[in-house]
């Protein structure tokens, strides 16, 4: 998968400040131990030279057999006495070392195999990580909870249609958005979430968005006008590489969430697109959330019967009713 030299910056960047944190708070916790226990410093240097001596030893190929194993027993003993001092003294035995977030390749993002140096699945994962950010950088995340999504704004008379209130029913949607959230998986169900703009459908899916991003898992959200001038931009320049990372992206997050589906300005490609990203998560078990001002006939005319039955089919629609809540906010 190819990723843009912003996303490749970003990732090592990333690496850089999680190996040169690891190493400044080893040595912040070095020098306390050193203070704390003077010992420890003087065996780490017994134990170094110990090293030295052994490995001079056989490169010189003056030592016996007998010389060696001596060498060899005199380092243990010295590394089980400092394994007991820091044990007792409350520290792990490896406390004055790096406690990286890789241990397979110390944060540098690269490791060794079969005689070859080769990306280390941490920095596919960074890489990944930052290419979700950069998609997500224009989406307002911060702005949206469930604390701050107020029912009472809703209307509390019975809605014929539905019988029962819009407050009541959207006490309801909030319910299972909130649930939705707290049990998101990689198997979870697509929702679609329908009505007429102002009833909060941005609101809870950024509020899910927030949830699932804190509980690990990478989520990308993003408005459909948006996604479509990217995607048209990536797909018509002169070189495939952004292109394909961003519907790579597209199709690998955990969760991809699409707001004001049909705002976008629709052209076949857009069309195409559209049902191919979808089509393609859905297949892989992926969820995408879908937020739109249409209804069902709106969609088939603007998109396909095709497309429509292929998200119905899989995904939990959400109504949302009611009386645009912005007027009452403002």
């Amino acid at each position: 998968m190819g990723y843009s030299k912003s996303v490749y910056k970003a990732a090592k960047e990333l690496l850089a400040d999680r190996k040169q944190t690891a190493e400044q708070e080893a040595r912040r916790r070095t020098e306390e131990i050193y203070a704390k226990i003077p010992r420890v410093r003087e065996l780490e240097k017994q134990i170094s030279t110990a090293g030295i001596r052994a490995a001079r030893a056989v490169v010189e190929g003056e030592s016996t057999t007998e010389q060696l194993e001596k060498l060899r027993d005199e380092n243990l003993s010295l590394q089980r006495e400092l394994s007991d001092l820091l044990k007792s003294n409350g520290y792990d035995e490896t406390a004055t070392e790096p406690n990286y977030s890789c241990e397979k390749c110390g944060d540098k993002g690269f490791v060794e195999r079969d005689g070859r140096t080769v990306m280390c699945a941490c920095f596919k994962q960074a890489l990944y990580k930052c290419a979700c950010d950069e998609l997500n950088r224009t989406a307002p995340l911060s702005l949206s909870t469930f604390d701050s999504f107020n029912v009472d704004l809703y209307d509390k008379s019975v809605d014929p249609e539905y019988g029962l209130s819009p407050q009541k029913h959207m006490s309801k949607v909030l319910s299972f958005c909130q649930s939705y959230a707290q049990g998101f998986g990689r198997e979870s169900r697509s929702l679609l979430m329908t009505g007429r703009t102002g009833l909060g459908k941005t609101h809870l899916s950024l509020a899910i968005a927030n949830e699932v991003i804190k509980r690990g898992f990478g989520v990308i959200y993003v408005s459909a006008p948006i996604l479509m001038n990217r995607l048209e931009a990536a797909h018509f320049s002169k070189t495939d590489d952004n292109d394909a990372e961003l519907l790579n992206v597209l199709y690998d997050c955990d969760l991809l969430i699409i707001d004001d589906l049909g705002t976008e300005f629709s052209t076949q490609f857009s069309v195409s697109t559209l049902y191919n990203i979808f089509n393609s998560r859905l297949l892989s078990g992926k969820p995408v959330i879908i937020n739109t001002n249409l209804d069902l006939i709106a969609l088939e005319k603007l998109y396909s019967e095709r497309f429509v039955s292929r998200i119905c089919g899989s995904a939990q629609k959400l109504t949302f009713i009611g009386r645009d809540i912005r007027v009452k906010k403002a």
